[in-house]
């Protein structure tokens, strides 16, 4: 079996959103972010009050999907993610700012408009860290999903 490890880091660093999802005391609930990533943790803002920050204070582990809409089924690729949330401090934080103001330049602060500022104000910075990834590729056969090893 070829490493499609190379193959999975860029279809990170080429998408945009991943579907969290958490589970807490209210039950299962998925919520789309903007990421960026660092290897194959994923790092994204969120407000603690989302309910999926809420749920991720109760239970850290979650998973996440990065996909696109696709039309059809042999051209279905995705990833799927497993781990542990936690939320950034110091230097992790700062680095992370910085990769997420790269790859999304509208929140940089000589650029985002008035409500984005407000609004980063009241984020706070996360990372999912990767314990197990898969990656579908049905262009290799119907349902083809390799494991990938993230360490």
């Amino acid at each position: 079996m070829p490493d499609r490890r190379d193959d999975v880091l860029e279809y990170l660093d080429n998408h945009n959103v991943a579907t969290l999802a958490t589970v807490g005391p209210d039950g299962p609930w998925a919520a789309a972010v903007f990421y960026c990533n660092d290897g194959f943790a994923l790092e994204f803002l969120s407000s603690p009050r989302s309910r999926h920050v809420q749920n991720l204070t109760h239970n850290s582990r979650c998973s996440a999907a990065i996909h696109e809409d696709y039309r059809g089924w042999t051209e279905i690729r995705g990833i799927q993610i497993e781990g542990v949330v936690r939320v950034l401090t110091d230097t992790r934080r700062a680095a992370a700012i910085a990769r997420y103001e790269s790859k999304f330049p509208m929140i940089r602060p000589d650029q985002a408009a008035e409500p984005i500022r407000a609004a980063l104000e009241r984020v706070e910075w996360y990372e999912l860290i990767a314990d197990r990834c898969f990656f579908t590729d049905n262009s290799l056969g119907f349902g083809h999903r390799d494991e990938i090893a993230v360490s």
